[in-house]
This record gives C-alpha cells, sequence and structure tokens, in this order.
C-alpha cells in the first residue's frame, strides 16, 4: 500500500511537471517553428534553428514519458495487435541489441485486439528488448520476444504487480524474456522507481515509463527474475473485443487554404498567448486573446458574432477549461471550442464525453498541425 501510494504521489508530481514544461516547450518550438517558415532555404540560421527544433522535440518526449509515469500518457488510442506491432519493430529491434544476442520471436495466431496507443507499446517493446540486450552485455545470450492471451482470474491477477485494481477476464500478453544475468530481490524491488539504474548514468525514467503506460492502459505486468537465471518481463492489457474499423484519411492540402476570421486565444501562459498569436496572424486570422476563463467570457459575449473558434487551454487557476467550456456553450450552444493541452486525448475526451467537444490539439504544436486542425474544423463548419 506504501508502494503504491508512493507511485501515486510521484505520478501527480511528473504530471504537474509536464503540464508546465509543455507550455515552455510550446513556446521554443511554435516561435523556432515561425522563424524556420521566415527564413530562406539558403539561410545559414536553418541549421541551427533546425538543432532547436530537434532538441526540443527530445524534450516533447521526455514529457510524453513523464506523462507516461503519471497513467495520463495516451495520445491515439485505437485498436491495436501486438503481434503486429511487435513484428513491424523487428528489425529496428536486431539492430538495436547487442552483437552477442540473438532475437527470436513466438506470435500467437488470432491474437485478440487490445485498446492501446501504438507509440507507447513500442515504447514498452523497445525499452524492454534493449534492456534484456544489457542484460546479455558481452556474454553470448538469447532474446524471446512473445504475444499471448488468456484468461486471468483474481488469484493470477494479485501475483501481479499492483494489479488489485483491475477486473478478472481476457488479456493479452507481450511477454519479453532473456538469459542474461539476472536480478536479485533488492533490485527487483527498485527497478520501477523514477531514474533507478544499475548502469553508470540513467538515461530517462525506463522502467517506471513502463509501468505507467500499463497502468494508463487499464493492465499490469510481472517480473520474474534471479541472479545467473535470467529476466522475464509479462505486460498484460485487457483485450478488446469490440468492432475495428479502418480510419480513411483524407489529404489536406493546407497550402491551397485561406484563413479568414477571428479566433478567441485562451492561455494562462503569457508566452503561450502570444507565440500561438503570431502563429494564427500567420495564417491569416485575426486574434482576441484572453488570460483565464473569465475574461474569455467577457470578450465571447460581446464578440461571439465575429468570433469563428475559441482555442482554449485545459489547465488554468481561478477557472479552468472545463468550466469555461461549459459556460461558452451556455453564451452560444454551437460555440466551436478546441482544448489545448499537454495531457492525452483520450483523457480529455472522458473529461468532456457527452459535451460536444469540437476539436482537441496536444500541446506542444507546430505551425502546419494548428494549421491542419483549424481547417478541418472550419472547413466542415462551412459545409453544414
Amino acid at each position: 500500500m506504501q508502494h503504491a501510494q508512493k507511485l501515486k504521489s510521484l505520478g501527480v508530481l511528473a504530471g504537474g511537471i509536464a503540464h508546465d514544461f509543455n507550455n515552455l516547450l510550446m513556446t521554443i518550438i511554435g516561435n523556432a517553428d515561425l522563424a524556420m517558415s521566415d527564413l530562406l532555404p539558403s539561410s545559414p540560421a536553418r541549421q541551427n534553428i533546425g538543432e532547436v527544433l530537434k532538441a526540443s522535440r527530445r524534450a516533447a518526449d521526455l514529457c510524453k514519458q513523464m506523462l507516461a509515469y503519471s497513467g495520463k500518457g495516451k495520445f491515439i488510442v485505437r485498436p491495436l495487435d501486438l503481434s503486429v506491432t511487435a513484428k513491424e519493430m523487428s528489425e529496428l529491434l536486431r539492430i538495436s541489441l547487442s552483437k552477442k544476442a540473438t532475437l527470436s520471436f513466438n506470435f500467437s495466431p488470432e491474437l485478440p485486439f487490445v485498446m492501446a496507443d501504438a507509440t507507447q507499446i513500442r515504447q514498452i517493446i523497445m525499452n524492454l528488448v534493449t534492456n534484456a540486450s544489457e542484460a546479455i552485455g558481452d556474454q553470448i545470450g538469447a532474446i524471446r520476444l512473445s504475444t499471448d492471451f488468456l484468461e486471468c482470474d483474481r488469484s493470477f491477477l494479485d501475483e501481479a504487480y499492483l494489479a488489485t485494481d483491475i477486473p478478472e477476464g481476457l488479456y493479452v500478453m507481450l511477454e519479453v524474456s532473456d538469459t542474461g544475468k539476472g536480478m536479485d530481490k533488492e533490485t527487483l524491488d527498485k527497478i520501477f522507481d523514477p531514474f533507478f539504474t544499475t548502469k553508470f548514468t540513467g538515461r530517462g525514467l525506463g522502467l517506471a515509463a513502463v509501468l505507467g503506460i500499463v497502468r494508463g492502459h487499464k493492465g499490469t505486468l510481472s517480473v520474474h527474475s534471479g541472479k545467473g537465471r535470467g529476466t522475464t518481463f509479462k505486460i498484460l492489457l485487457p483485450a478488446y473485443e469490440g468492432p475495428v474499423q479502418t480510419d480513411k484519411k483524407e489529404s489536406v492540402k493546407t497550402k491551397e487554404w485561406q484563413a479568414s476570421g477571428t479566433i478567441l486565444v485562451v492561455d494562462d501562459e503569457a508566452s503561450v498567448r502570444k507565440t500561438t498569436k503570431r502563429m494564427l496572424e500567420k495564417m491569416g486570422f485575426e486574434i482576441l486573446a484572453a488570460k483565464n476563463g473569465r475574461e474569455a467570457l467577457e470578450i465571447f459575449d460581446s464578440r461571439m458574432d465575429d468570433i469563428s473558434c475559441v482555442l482554449l487551454d485545459l489547465t488554468m487557476p481561478d477557472m479552468g477549461g472545463k468550466e469555461a467550456f461549459r459556460k461558452l456553450r451556455n453564451i452560444q450552444a454551437d460555440a466551436k471550442i478546441i482544448i489545448s493541452s499537454g495531457y492525452s486525448e483520450q483523457d480529455v475526451v472522458e473529461r468532456f464525453a457527452g459535451m460536444g467537444l469540437t476539436g482537441f490539439i496536444h500541446k506542444p504544436y507546430m505551425l502546419g498541425t494548428l494549421m491542419k486542425k483549424l481547417q478541418q474544423i472550419l472547413t466542415d463548419m462551412d459545409k453544414q
């Protein structure tokens, strides 16, 4: 119970830090992207700004790890076949291995789907296989990546890691086993602590992020290891038995789209408001800005006929995004409102279930991403 409480507290801290850090990255990435779009192809500054964007995206990935640890790391959740996902990674995994390690696969046929974020699942697989390779080190060894499915009863789940709050039923299993040096009980007790490492220097949240991703997907995991006996990780995710639809993506020709109208930007961070304002002005919009929900209501009440769309931050002091959303819709029932947040789309959609959310954009976003989102929403609005 104490360990679970510690993980919960650290998760809240990680989520809060990720939110604030995402606002900083929004300013850095947004301004670097704007600067890049204004430079000639021959400008020597393009390389420097490109490095800023590259480093910022790596920082954004670290934010995603922090959100994954906090259990809020699902971003695009859809029915997923874990065997297909693992097969697609096979060449990348082999390249990442120690030269002394061999990798084999054992995929179950007709594996049930899981509702999961593919990027996060790939992060789990890469993390576990890389750890297995490092456990083998300079010795000759083998790594096995397997998938299967099984009915899990209460007694089985009670032996897994922090699984008392997940139900019995059908689960899909992803297993990574190795013949490496293994771990003693003292190490096993610490492997899910943030930044714990048996290496000389740590490289991120590691297995803590894996645990967060699994918990965020309403799953669990187990670890079996011993000194000189190798290690086996088993990831269990609830099977999805609903319908599976193939998404048909329509091409978006952003360059041919001429933006017009007024956008109300609501964000408590002045730097985010300023950066977003510059992005929208570059597209051709007129901008109104509010630093909190109350100010947004005043502006919207007086200018609703002019406002095409509201870009609303989720987390703000005094009046948060959800309350502001509700009150904006009270003023105008069909108001177009896009929620902006560093948290996952799945988490936001669940919070606004049944409220008619117009759209969501994940921070930090770039100019092109924002343009596509607005084009999609405002073009659909014109067709109605």
